[in-house]
């Protein structure tokens, strides 16, 4: 899953895709690069974010949905029922929600009506709030016990079962440790019998343990984590940097005879 952040301020690579040609065209080569599927935002969830308005959100990436989406995959990363049903309608195909389909009562009613696959990631408060949420008794599995409530609720909702895939939320309302602790025990949420996204892409811990204080400078420590993902039962991985990651994991395959 290739990331396009049509955004000023993204961690990584805000303002790089702002114009919807610098997008599309980021998303046309990451699919010759070998990207299955596309995730596009307009808002940044960085720690610290603040919202913007779903109309913004809706004006930055529906132009760049409707062009990328005859083309592939498209997933719309937004927190936004408002927004969900404008990328839907511009071709998007997943709803990928940071906050569980927890942010906004009618996200969930969107998702179920459209019938579309949902990503639900794990995170506490908000963007804004989040870093100071990062408190728990063992976090493997309080993170797992979070997320099976947040997959009762789409149920509940009327999102069909098989139609879910979880993310742990890695940097999320986490500590690096905590980033860490949950990579080692990854293989926990496969008791869900549910598909897995990890995205650990650039983030700060990667930075904090391989000594790389730019984001652009984390490829290689995000390779090895996002390779550790996939051993351990990530079947997504979500990247910046699609080339690297797609010709690790086949020479990984490779070895493993997989």
């Amino acid at each position: 899953m290739g990331v396009i952040n049509v955004t000023p301020d993204s961690f990584s690579d805000g303002g790089d895709h702002l114009r919807p040609e610098d997008a599309i065209a980021a998303g046309e080569a990451m699919l010759a690069a070998g990207a299955d599927i596309l995730d596009i935002g307009g808002e940044s969830t960085r720690p610290g974010a603040e919202r913007i308005p779903p109309a913004e959100e809706i004006r930055r990436i529906v132009p760049v949905i409707a062009a990328l989406a005859p083309h592939a995959p498209v997933s719309v990363d937004t927190r936004n029922a408002a927004t969900m049903q404008a990328a839907l309608a511009a071709g998007a195909r997943i709803v990928n929600d940071v906050s569980g389909l927890a942010h906004d009562p009618e996200a969930a009613a969107v998702v179920a009506a459209a019938g579309c696959p949902v990503v639900l990631m794990h995170m506490r408060g908000t963007p804004a709030t989040m870093t100071a949420l990062a408190t728990y008794d063992d976090v493997v599995l309080d993170v797992h016990d979070e997320l099976a409530d947040r997959v009762a609720a789409a149920e509940q909702a009327g999102i069909a079962r098989s139609r879910i895939v979880l993310d742990p939320g890695i940097g999320f309302a986490k500590t690096a440790e905590q980033n860490l602790e949950l990579l080692r025990r990854l293989g926990l949420f496969r008791s869900f019998g549910l598909h897995l996204l990890v995205g650990v892409s650039r983030k700060r811990f990667i930075g904090q343990y391989g000594e790389a204080p730019e984001p652009k400078a984390r490829g290689p420590g995000s390779l090895a984590a996002a390779l550790w993902a996939a051993i351990n039962g990530a079947s997504i991985l979500r990247v910046h940097d699609v080339a690297d990651t797609v010709q690790a994991l086949k020479v990984w395959r490779a070895i493993a005879g997989a």
